[in-house]
């Protein structure tokens, strides 16, 4: 019986491992399949490379001068492209610190408890220190089961690369990876990059795309003008090659525009299409400083770095600073100390917390942050308010 027993277990152990083979294989055809749209771009940039410098600048155009100053342009913004596009998608996704993970008392307590109003209360005793400032919609701490850990302000899980994203703005099939605080200024370049070499490309082939246009329409070549084009296998490379670059900059123009608008609001896509929620309710302009301001925090301080894909953007990509919790410091100093304050109401998930160095680069010498028309307003009126979040109990 002994032996019957142990060939029973062999079989459910083959059976187990049965099923965990499919499920390997699938995974690894998710992952090659995932890479599909990256081959895609570099195919096609490899091949605009082949069809403008060698097809058009080698064989077509004749002017030596013509030929140095389009090659030398092109090369210059090819360049950036291909950095910031490399930056892009080799960046990997920046991920919360150990300090927004449980303890390992909280964690085995909160999954113990059945009631969701006890699990919340852990997470409220273990984010009371954490500069977290917004919640889910129903008031709840973020908190991520798959990662086990409460969400940094921004912070949000991506099913595709299985982690929570600090600023998480989107995931991009195109570069097959998560959008986010790491590599959200190479996105952005990537993107303009992509829209001068395309326009490049575009304007200086379209001359020669005409007076091909033109042949192609010729019943031969025989009689072509002097001025015109014989009718060589490079006219089916610029001719595409024209196609190819304004579908490219049509479709990527949009794109950059819409991103443009979302730094100037400082908005990630997914806070665009549902708004944070703060103490005070849900607010889309809640972490914008001003477009400046906003713009400082994605590229840095530094200006004779902008335009380059190397990472400077403000902060740590946990904690941001926000208009709704800043405590004005004259305020803070009139305050009672044994007098609470109003941001610190028993009815609210966290208290007030103080700034953070990176919050503090951003917002010295200034003591509002509000949108246009309340600090117009305040300057009508000559008296400097502070901000500070109240929710009514």
């Amino acid at each position: 019986m002994a032996p019957a027993g142990g060939g029973g277990g062999g079989g459910g152990g083959g059976s187990a491992a049965g099923k965990m083979a499919p499920s390997h294989v699938l995974k690894c055809c998710q992952k090659v399949l995932a890479w599909v749209p990256v081959a895609f771009i570099a195919l096609v940039v490899a091949w605009s490379y082949y069809a403008y410098v060698v097809e058009l600048c080698l064989f077509t155009i004749t002017s030596t001068g013509e030929k140095v100053v389009y090659l030398v342009i092109f090369h210059l913004s090819f360049v950036m492209f291909v950095w910031s596009y490399w930056k892009t998608i080799f960046t990997s996704p920046a991920s919360p610190s150990n300090e927004f993970s449980l303890s390992k008392s909280d964690k085995e307590q909160y999954e113990k408890e059945e009631r969701p109003e006890s699990q919340q209360e852990i997470l409220r005793r273990a984010a009371k220190d954490l500069p977290v400032y917004t919640t889910t919609t129903s008031r709840a701490i973020r908190y991520c089961d798959r990662c086990q850990l409460i969400k940094p302000d921004r912070c949000h899980h991506c099913s595709a690369c299985d982690l929570c994203v600090l600023k998480m703005d989107h995931h991009c099939p195109w570069v097959n990876n998560c959008v986010g605080f790491s590599n959200y200024k190479f996105f952005l370049l990537f993107l303009f990059y992509s829209l001068l070499y395309c326009l490049f490309v575009a304007s200086t082939v379209l001359q020669y795309f005409i007076k091909f246009w033109t042949l192609c329409r010729r019943k031969s070549a025989e009689n072509c003008p002097k001025n015109e084009l014989l009718d060589t296998r490079a006219k089916f490379h610029v001719l595409f090659l024209f196609f190819v670059a304004a579908m490219f900059f049509i479709s990527i123009l949009s794109l950059f525009s819409y991103h443009c608008w979302l730094v100037g609001k400082n908005r990630s896509t997914i806070e665009a299409f549902r708004a944070p929620m703060f103490r005070n309710g849900p607010d889309k302009n809640g972490f914008s400083l001003g477009c400046s301001k906003n713009l400082r925090e994605v590229f840095g301080d530094e200006k004779k770095y902008w335009l380059l894909p190397i990472f400077t953007s403000l902060g740590d990509g946990c904690n941001f600073p926000t208009r709704l919790v800043i405590m004005d410091p004259e305020q803070l100093a009139t305050s009672s100390p044994n007098e609470p304050a109003k941001s610190s109401s028993p009815s609210q998930p966290f208290p007030t917390r103080p700034l953070s160095e990176s919050q503090n680069r951003l917002l010295a010498n200034e003591s509002q942050w509000v949108e246009a028309g309340s600090e117009d307003e305040n300057i009508k009126s000559g008296v400097k308010k502070h901000i500070i979040v109240s929710l009514e109990s």
